[in-house]
């Protein structure tokens, strides 16, 4: 076989290769969207009962016993208490069963999902049907009007992080797919750094003066989107480091499967399955989701964790691509170091021949 049959070869069997991943990302797409957004129901939402105590147990063991299990109830002190547990996110809606009257009330915050919301008035209703009781709902925390079901934040969210893996791919594909050196991926994450802060400013613009969808700190959220678009593009450039090309669509399984459907944004955390349920809070698009909606309507509360994991992404991204370009760096000087003497070698060779 000649050398231009080998690299033919080589060739072909790479675009296959590619394909086959491709093909493998279509499908676990379809897979992870469907599968995590086909049949929203409430699981074990948690949920506040502020009832007289001679009710109180009886009623938060009903409604734990609800077909289905869609609720997780506590005895909460008092509506003010659970006021309080909703906005600090403890808790997403509470029942206070009226002392003297058939009308009791149902606190939800549309602010973290309407679906959500109604879904909980809904619960609520039919079981307070056999009692003979009324429902009548207080929205706490209420969604902007110009925030249609509460997905603007999810959107944000999503516009951030597809900005970054794809500022990292083109960093990345427009001088080879590898850092050649700790100076190139310096300058890569210099230039991350810049985009990420224009992005996050930008976005926070659109959303809030342009469009008026999010209420909330500006300032805030730009923050939180520069910090989304670094942490998404850094972990981008790493896998691209750390595997080539491939990286790229490392990068889509990350964010785009696995984080999109997980990220309680189209359905609230407590709509979705074990397993989405399970690794939404740990991805950049669970973070941000959940993040943002804190800032826009629950007064910035509950954001500590979610703020850890984007930062975790960003630095973990950061020293990964660094330490890659190193490592490159220093096998490149082994590969040129040696070749001097491998011509050396053969110059002598030819001499004495």
């Amino acid at each position: 076989m000649t050398f231009a049959d080998e690299v033919k070869s080589a060739v072909t069997t790479r675009a296959a290769l590619l394909v086959i991943g491709v093909l493998a990302l279509q499908l676990l797409f379809i897979a992870s969207y469907v599968g995590a957004l086909h049949r929203p129901d409430p699981t074990d939402v948690p949920f506040g009962v502020v009832a007289p105590q001679r009710v109180s147990g009886q009623l938060v063991t009903q409604l734990g016993d609800l077909p289905g299990g869609p609720l997780d109830p506590r005895a909460v002190s008092g509506e003010a208490e659970a006021r309080r547990q909703i906005q600090n996110r403890d808790i997403d809606g509470a029942l206070i069963v009226s002392p003297s009257g058939s009308t009791d009330t149902v606190l939800v915050a549309s602010g973290g999902g309407t679906v959500l919301a109604s879904s909980l008035t809904k619960i609520i209703e039919q079981a307070e049907g056999p009692r003979q009781r009324t429902v009548r709902p207080v929205d706490v925390a209420p969604a902007s009007p110009g925030d249609f079901n509460g997905l603007s934040s999810f959107y944000l969210v999503v516009g951030w992080c597809v900005g970054g893996y794809l500022c990292a791919s083109i960093l990345a594909i427009s001088a080879g797919t590898r850092p050649a050196n700790r100076q190139r991926a310096a300058i890569r994450t210099g230039v991350m750094a810049l985009y990420s802060i224009v992005g996050g400013i930008g976005g926070a613009i659109i959303i809030g003066p342009v469009l008026g969808a999010l209420p909330g700190s500006f300032w805030a959220l730009a923050g939180l989107g520069a910090l989304i678009v670094f942490a998404t593009g850094m972990i981008t450039l790493a896998l691209e480091a750390l595997t080539g090309i491939v990286g790229i669509g490392l990068a889509v399984l990350l964010i785009v499967i696995a984080g999109n459907p997980s990220a309680g944004g189209a359905f609230p955390l407590p709509m979705l399955p074990d397993f989405w349920r399970a690794i939404g809070p740990a991805l950049p698009p669970g973070a941000g989701t959940w993040t943002a909606r804190s800032i826009a309507y629950f007064r910035g509360n509950a954001v500590t964790g979610p703020l850890l994991v984007l930062s975790a992404w960003a630095v973990v991204g950061t020293a990964l691509t660094m330490l890659l370009s190193t490592r490159r760096r220093d096998t490149d000087g082994k590969g040129q170091a040696t070749a001097p003497r491998d011509a050396a070698a053969s110059g002598s060779g030819s001499h004495l021949g």
